[in-house]
């Protein structure tokens, strides 16, 4: 593995890049205010395991791709954009009941966010990017680990260091949406709210080169 001095630029540089407030933060809080703090942790999880694929493929190389074939990445990043709008027009449509007493809904509803979570991680070609251009600069040739499995190693590092990021936002967001579902019409409100943070954040996304 890297030496010690690069563990910790490494770690650092970790720490900073997790904490910026970016699309995965603003994510999880838009499921969180919208959909209630259970169906923020399984967004969480969902964007965590969806980022494993972005981690093996930073380790075998497949990220690559999207830099030679620009077509490709246009599409994927299109893909995705259209599909966080989708979830947002969704979320701010929907006429969603308040209940004091938990629901087969709630619990579908964090079933439904998982899984759109993993959805959304997996089609945004900027973390296949950002896991092929960063995690390189901390592996050691010389190491007795080969590269690929040491670009595993810090990946999954790196994923951890995100996922307790976007555990921060749940638990941030779940205050805030404390505050606003204090009545059908405040509740109503986070919804739209929520949904309004997918479908801005999703036409950002599509616009940015």
């Amino acid at each position: 593995m890297p030496s010690l001095d690069l563990m910790i630029s490494f770690f650092i540089a970790t720490s900073i890049f997790a904490y910026m407030p970016g699309p995965a933060l603003l994510y999880t809080a838009a499921q969180t205010i919208a959909c209630g703090p259970k169906a923020g942790w399984f967004a969480a999880l969902g964007i965590h395991i969806g980022g494993y694929v972005h981690v093996i493929a930073a380790a075998v190389g497949l990220a690559v791709l999207f830099e030679a074939v620009p077509t490709l990445y246009l599409g994927l990043k299109l893909a995705g954009a259209g599909y966080l709008v989708w979830l947002g027009v969704t979320m701010f449509l929907a006429n969603q009941e308040v209940s004091d007493t938990p629901t087969t809904p709630q619990s579908r509803s964090a079933a439904r966010a998982f899984w759109q979570s993993v959805s959304v991680e997996v089609l945004n070609p900027k973390t296949a990017i950002f896991f092929v251009a960063f995690l390189p600069q901390f592996a050691d040739p010389a190491a007795s680990f080969p590269i690929w499995l040491q670009l595993l190693i810090l990946g999954t590092l790196v994923n951890f260091m995100f996922s307790s990021a976007d555990a921060v936002c749940v638990m941030l967001a779940d205050r805030l949406s404390a505050l606003l579902k204090t009545s059908g019409r405040a509740n109503r409100l986070a919804q739209r709210l929520g949904g309004g943070i997918l479908v801005a954040l999703g036409t950002k996304l599509a616009l940015e080169k």
